[in-house]
């Protein structure tokens, strides 16, 4: 097995970022020949000072190194150096990815995976974009990546276990602080159909300045970008810029012109990033992949009138889905176009949220809910 205990010693150097850091293992192979190495060779290296060459030479190993490991050991946490085969293969690629990642869980063909992200106030329209974008791209065959926040990203993880697919969360975190703590029951399921990581330290708390750093992984090992919603400034527009930077795709999901939560999404598609309706928008720009991509049954649209009606409905049932849009209609705007008493639509509504097809926002507003039995 690997030491480990050189990799997160080099980290632990005054001056070696993960840039530096990257271009140290691209010059010696291992984190045992950069201390090794004379500081002469050190200098070589682009990069390498003479002041940090002399850093790396006088490094001594502190015991905080010894306590991490065991930490790690104790939290059931592996750490996945950037030599190691499990290492997700595009984060090789951006400029400053971390020389290693602690993982809970799985990591496999994340190389076929596409990251969701967007507002973590996000509004019932957006909830139910994300579930369903990501539980048809799961059905797919891609991994869905995102960073376990409220709002989208959660949303994003519960499609993708619907679908049985595959999902990674990044934290802004270390991985023994679970954030946010109400998420501890989805971090679980994420764990089972894949894997969560961090390149913080175990016990690291989410600060703010975490997250910036946290979002270039979550676009770096993915194929592309998706903002289902999100506001002009926003997380995920960083996550969006990355993305860009990093050559990877721009995808956004347009939303109510009328709301500040679209505003960013709707810049970036003036920026040109592309328009995403379903889950094939995302599949099509990812052609040669295709051989990599496990081709199951195309998932349906779901705003389409041949799937809008569910077997199970009976005929003002129908009456009223057929009018819902995903986004909110009042009860009086719903009483209008059915021609139905709002008491006797009251009735209805319930049934319909009880089978899951419908969801109810503040002030009697009424969405179709995403989810189909």
């Amino acid at each position: 097995m690997e030491n480990i205990q050189p990799w997160l010693a080099l980290k632990n150097v005054s001056g070696v970022g993960n840039h530096l850091y990257k271009r140290l293992i691209e010059h010696f192979q291992t984190p045992e020949k950069v201390f090794k190495a004379k500081k002469s060779e050190l200098m070589m290296a682009a990069g390498v000072s003479d002041r940090i060459a002399g850093a790396i030479k006088g490094f001594c190993f502190p015991d905080h190194i010894k306590n991490e490991i065991e930490l790690a050991k104790k939290h059931q946490c592996r750490i996945i150096t950037f030599s190691d085969p499990e290492y997700p293969p595009l984060l090789h690629h951006i400029p400053d990815p971390p020389p290693y990642i602690y993982v809970k869980g799985r990591l496999e063909d994340t190389d076929r995976s596409v990251s969701v992200v967007g507002s973590r106030n996000a509004s019932s329209y957006g909830i139910s974009m994300a579930r369903r974008l990501s539980r048809d791209l799961a059905a797919l065959g891609l991994g869905i990546v995102s960073g376990m926040a409220r709002g989208i990203d959660t949303a994003a993880h519960m499609g993708a276990i619907s679908a049985k697919g595959k999902t990674i969360a990044v934290l802004g975190s270390g991985l023994g602080v679970i954030y946010p703590p109400e998420n501890r029951r989805l971090h679980d399921e994420i764990i089972e159909n894949g894997a969560v990581i961090s390149e913080f330290p175990i016990m690291e708390e989410p600060n703010a300045y975490n997250f910036p750093a946290r979002n270039r992984i979550i676009s770096g090992m993915t194929l592309g970008t998706l903002v289902v919603e999100a506001a002009q400034r926003s997380g995920s527009l960083i996550t969006a810029r990355l993305a860009g930077e990093q050559g990877r795709e721009v995808f956004a999901v347009p939303g109510n012109i009328n709301s500040a939560k679209s505003t960013g999404a709707h810049n970036l598609l003036k920026q040109g990033a592309k328009l995403v309706a379903g889950a094939q928008d995302v599949v099509e720009e990812f052609y040669h992949f295709e051989n990599k991509i496990i081709e199951k049954d195309k998932p349906s649209d779901q705003w389409s009138n041949e799937t809008r009606l569910s077997p199970d409905l009976t005929g003002n049932e129908s009456l009223i889905y057929e009018v819902l849009e995903p986004y909110p209609i009042h009860i009086d705007e719903l009483s209008r176009q059915t021609g139905l008493h709002v008491g006797k639509l009251s009735i209805i509504l319930l049934n319909l949220e009880l089978k899951g097809l419908v969801s109810q926002s503040p002030g009697k507003y009424f969405i179709i809910s995403g989810e189909k039995n």
